[in-house]
């Protein structure tokens, strides 16, 4: 069966659109393929994101993925972009969403758990609306 590919996409590549690809990984791996890029990558994934999402889910993020660009993953049918402060990044694709999220870069744990929560919520809400359901 046919999975669609989803690229969760936001500038830097290393917060909201990480936490994306693994929640979907981890949540929706039966319904779509997860994977995220940037227009600009970092050296490594954001540090409280990897921790609380260790804390939270045990997914270990720097094992699976990395910083890419748009560039480095494969066409996809479904784009989400995180909700970005600067022009979104564009990237072809059949479906388009964007979630709104604010970066929690540099904030307390509970503003991080807030967002990690939001990403979870919307990503059983993307692979019902995947999966026709």
């Amino acid at each position: 069966m046919y999975k669609p590919k989803v690229a969760f996409i936001c500038v830097h590549n290393s917060c909201r659109s990480q936490i994306a690809e693994a929640l979907g990984k981890h949540l929706a791996s039966d319904v779509f393929e997860s994977y995220s890029a940037g227009t600009e990558t970092k050296p490594q994934i954001n540090q409280d994101a990897v921790r609380l999402m260790k804390r939270i889910y045990g997914v270990d993020m720097e094992k699976t993925q990395y910083s890419k660009l748009l560039t480095d993953i494969p066409p996809v049918d479904v784009a989400v972009t995180m909700g970005c402060n600067v022009k979104c990044p564009f990237l072809p694709c059949n479906e388009r969403f964007d979630w709104g999220l604010e970066d929690p870069t540099g904030a307390c744990d509970d503003v991080f758990i807030e967002t990690i929560r939001e990403i979870h919520k919307k990503i059983v809400e993307l692979s019902h609306h995947l999966a026709g359901t």
